[in-house]
């Protein structure tokens, strides 16, 4: 929802990944940022309104991004694709980070613009994988975001270290980071932020993705 600069560029790098792609506006004119060549369905409408989101193919989703220019509209956009429509893969863009901090505590996954990038949205819509978040200078050691099983949950960050045979560095759980020690549970929704060295960080993604072994004790 939104086809402004950035969700004209989001549905444009969504494409190129591979992706089928509705862009839902209630300006007509604002379809004019996609490219001559984009290929997705372009639906004139208000975004959290169900008969636009359906007929946009919302039914058939596997994410949703409310990147309108309202932080009200898209709250109500991305509760609707949540709640009514069962989306997992759901995102809100928001302008007031304090207003941000709030939504993440219920569930809704924002992402404010003061620290805004493509990648971190992409990366909530499409969670398999990593996000590189940071190298050391040799570029050997890295901090990765790593996307995690859900049979993770409940685990102790403990069995997760060891199963990668790398560090957690920290979680992100539910809008704030926080150090974990090696007693601490990975809840649902925690964001895993993972440093290991960059020549097996595809081994430590692939561990993450896949549901614990009785090994990992």
């Amino acid at each position: 929802m939104g086809c402004g600069r950035v969700g004209s560029a989001l549905a444009r790098s969504l494409e190129k990944l591979g992706h089928s792609v509705a862009v839902i506006d209630r300006d007509p004119g604002a379809f004019r940022r996609l490219a001559p060549e984009f290929a997705g369905t372009k639906v004139t409408g208000i975004g959290f309104d169900r008969d636009t989101l359906t007929e946009a193919g919302i039914e058939r989703a596997d994410a949703f991004a409310a990147v309108s220019s309202g932080d009200n509209s898209n709250i109500i956009a991305a509760r609707v694709a949540r709640e009514t429509f069962g989306i997992d893969n759901v995102v809100a863009r928001i302008y007031d980070a304090n207003r941000a901090a709030v939504y993440q505590k219920l569930g809704i996954p924002t992402v404010a613009t003061v620290r805004w990038t493509a990648d971190q949205v992409i990366r909530r819509l499409i969670p398999e994988g990593l996000l590189s978040e940071w190298r050391d200078p040799s570029g050997h050691i890295v901090l990765a975001e790593v996307a995690t099983s859900p049979e993770w949950v409940g685990e102790k960050v403990s069995r997760l270290e060891q199963a990668t045979k790398s560090r957690v560095a920290l979680l992100t759980r539910l809008g704030d980071g926080m150090l974990p020690n090696a007693s601490t549970l990975v809840q649902e929704g925690d964001l895993v932020h993972v440093m290991t060295e960059w020549d097996r960080i595809h081994e430590v993604t692939a561990i993450c993705a896949a549901a614990p072994q009785e090994s990992d004790v």
